[in-house]
C-alpha cells in the first residue's frame, strides 16, 4: 500500500512539474514589419519623390523584384491572446520616381497597442536605447592629465 501511495504521489508531482499543469503559458504580442501610423500616411502626397517617401516612411519591407515602381509597407501584429492585426500600404511610382498611387489596407485610425518601456524583454522598435543610460552632469570634464581650456 505504501508503494502505491508513493507511485501516485510521484505521478501527480511529475504531471504538475512537466507543464501539464493548470498554469497558463506566457504569450507575447509579436509585431513584425514596418510600423505604419496614420500620421505617416497623412504626410504622403502624390508627386513626392522616392527619397521624400523614404524620409517619411522609411525603407519598404517589400519592393517588387522585377518592377521597382511599387513599394509595400506591411505591419503585422500577432496579439498573444487575440486576433492578428495587419496594415498595409502599397505605393506606386511613375518611371520618373514620383509617387502616383497610395493604396491602404487595414484600419489606420486606431492606435496600435504596443508595449512601452515598462515591459520586460527587448525594447520596442522606435524606442531610443540611449534613453536607458544614466544622466550625466551638465558640466564637461577634461580628460585626466590635461589642463582645462580657458575661454576668452
Amino acid at each position: 500500500m505504501q508503494k502505491l501511495t508513493q507511485i501516485i504521489t510521484l505521478s501527480v508531482a511529475l504531471t504538475v512539474i512537466s507543464g501539464c499543469s493548470y498554469v497558463g503559458v506566457y504569450k507575447r504580442d509579436i509585431p513584425q514589419g514596418n510600423l505604419v501610423t496614420q500620421e505617416m500616411v497623412s504626410q504622403l502626397q502624390p508627386g513626392m519623390t522616392q527619397e521624400q517617401v523614404t524620409y517619411v516612411m522609411g525603407r519598404p519591407l517589400l519592393e517588387a523584384p522585377f518592377d521597382a515602381s511599387q513599394w509595400d509597407y506591411v505591419f503585422r501584429l500577432d496579439k498573444a491572446y487575440g486576433d492578428v492585426e495587419q496594415r498595409r500600404i502599397t505605393l506606386t511610382f511613375d518611371p520618373q520616381g514620383r509617387l502616383v498611387n497610395i493604396e491602404e489596407e487595414g484600419d489606420f485610425s486606431k492606435p496600435l497597442p504596443l508595449e512601452g518601456k515598462s515591459s520586460m524583454g527587448p525594447a520596442t522598435e522606435g524606442v531610443d536605447p540611449m534613453d536607458a543610460l544614466p544622466e550625466e552632469s551638465t558640466q564637461t570634464r577634461p580628460p585626466e592629465g590635461t589642463q582645462p581650456v580657458q575661454q576668452l
